[in-house]
């Protein structure tokens, strides 16, 4: 299926014959597209009242019974906040299960059923409101209470929502998007099949809205606008005829994006946000992108350190494998080689010894693989590059050298029966090593990686990881380094993109 450049920039964003590729079909209608940043997509199938998860091991059912929710996103703090069609509410749900009411009722009266939503860089919520959840199949037929249709705004504080835009200028206001700066919002308006852009004061108010698209609409492809976004560079993506149409920040029509059912919405995701997943009627399709999303609020948050689980739903534990990577006293002990670095005090402060021996006893309990990397040099250190200073300064300080003190296993994080010992003179521990033979062979693809350091061995194993295919959950106090400022570089930014950043309680927990 090609997919239309109108103009040649269209092309800087997508392959004209990317694959269009059906992740899972089978369902009523899908909607409301969300990456989590641990590297999985939730989406909503209105009829079914289901909200469903897709990752690296296809598609299952996570929450039945969801008030038939629609569009939802992430708060900075990644609580999911959804718009329930059949409550006419925007709620927020904690990882753990609360669930909040954030907007009901407007002037006394019930919403009509929230939308589409999107969080701001301050944290404000702004909503669309029509009437599609008072209908059947999409929600609760009743009838309506208020006699407009609008927009939203919800702050910390706020007895109800705020309407930001003349009560009457949508018909049916439906997907809605920041700009990259925030500087503009974008409002479609799929009776009216237009697009309306505002301009948006210190305040967060929408100001000066005018026409930014018109006439989305095609009478011999079904499609109409629905979904919308923003991508890094300022372009607007919106659900159209025949898949999702693509405008330039100074309103050009400048392509189209085949899908092969109705789109309803889309979201970007991947470990480096660069596949757009489409839900569309009966299913959900992904797509490689040359772009990525508009940097919302919570792709630049941590995980929360409170979160039950780092996987929604918890882990299947007999898919998971531990790596502890590098835990040899002259990494991380008082004493060592590299001891003058301060990753043994960073080390201690971090528990890491403690934290990995914890994950360690789990794991062999539920019959989990551990799998311990070393860092080995024969004497005089044969075949050890002197490509990068890492390496220089292992040779120059005659560390890790095997048979030596050294290079043997820290206190606590001995080998045991049954556990697996891969050598490696490399920082990641797949490069030269039998890793992956032994990971086919355990028949596993979710790695809990640990040990040290941050931001050099489990960083790089890490990145291999996402690339090779595993989901890789890096418990970040089980993990150390030299010192905190390099431990925490690491873990927020390196690392948000290729792995799922939680703690070890947490993936205790998770474990069962």
């Amino acid at each position: 299926m090609a997919h239309d450049a109108l103009t040649p920039a269209f092309r800087a964003l997508v392959d004209e014959h990317a694959p269009v590729a059906q992740v899972g079909s089978g369902f009523q209608f899908t909607e409301g597209p969300v990456w989590h940043p641990d590297g999985y997509l939730l989406f909503s199938d209105i009829p079914a009242d289901v909200r469903r998860r897709a990752d690296a091991s296809g598609v299952r059912e996570v929450k039945r019974g969801t008030n038939k929710g629609n569009g939802q996103t992430f708060d900075t703090d990644l609580n999911l906040v959804v718009c329930e069609h059949a409550t006419s509410s925007l709620v927020r749900l904690t990882p753990g299960g609360t669930r909040e009411v954030l907007a009901s009722h407007f002037e006394g009266r019930e919403l009509n059923s929230p939308n589409d939503v999107v969080v701001s860089s301050k944290g404000w919520i702004y909503f669309t409101d029509p009437w599609y959840g008072r209908m059947p199949v999409f929600g609760v037929e009743r009838p309506r209470e208020l006699g407009f249709q609008g927009v939203y705004r919800v702050k910390p504080g706020m007895a109800e929502p705020e309407l930001v835009v003349d009560r009457y200028q949508f018909s049916m206001p439906n997907g809605l998007c920041f700009s990259p700066d925030e500087s503009r919002l974008y409002v479609n308006d799929t009776e009216q099949t237009n697009i309306r852009v505002f301009d948006v004061d210190g305040e967060g108010r929408p100001r000066n809205g005018r026409v930014f698209a018109s006439g989305i609409k095609d009478s011999l492809k079904a499609g109409v606008p629905d979904g919308m976004k923003c991508d890094f560079e300022g372009n607007v993506w919106v659900t159209a005829p025949g898949g999702i149409w693509v405008y330039a920040p100074d309103g050009r029509h400048i392509g189209r994006v085949a899908i092969p059912e109705l789109a309803a919405n889309f979201h970007w995701g991947g470990t480096d946000w660069r596949t757009l997943y489409v839900t569309a009627s009966t299913s959900l399709y992904s797509l490689p992108v040359k772009v990525g999303p508009r940097s919302e609020p919570y792709m630049r948050a941590r995980p929360s350190r409170t979160s039950a689980a780092p996987v929604e739903g918890g882990l299947e534990f007999s898919r998971c494998a531990l790596i502890i990577q590098d835990m040899q006293n002259d990494v991380v002990m008082e004493g060592g080689a590299f001891a003058s670095s301060g990753a043994p005090a960073h080390c201690r402060e971090q528990r890491a010894i403690e934290n990995a021996a914890r994950l360690a006893e789990r794991c062999r309990a539920l019959g989990v693989p551990v799998i311990f990397v070393w860092f080995v040099v024969d004497p005089g250190a044969p075949g050890m590059t002197l490509n990068a200073p890492l390496f220089e300064g292992t040779i120059e300080a005659n560390a890790l050298v095997r048979g030596t003190w050294g290079a043997a296993p820290v206190p606590g994080l001995e080998p045991q029966g049954g556990d697996y010992v891969v050598e490696k003179c490399r920082m990641s521990a797949w490069e030269g090593t039998r890793l992956e033979t032994v990971l086919k062979a355990e028949g596993r693809d979710t790695l809990i990686s640990c040990g040290a350091w941050t931001n050099m061995s489990v960083e790089h194993t890490a990145r291999t990881g996402a690339d090779k295919g595993y989901l890789m959950i890096v418990p970040e106090d089980a993990c150390s380094t030299m010192n905190a400022d390099w431990h925490r570089a690491s873990i927020d930014y390196a690392l948000q993109n290729v792995s799922a950043v939680t703690t070890t309680d947490a993936v205790l927990e998770a474990l069962g």
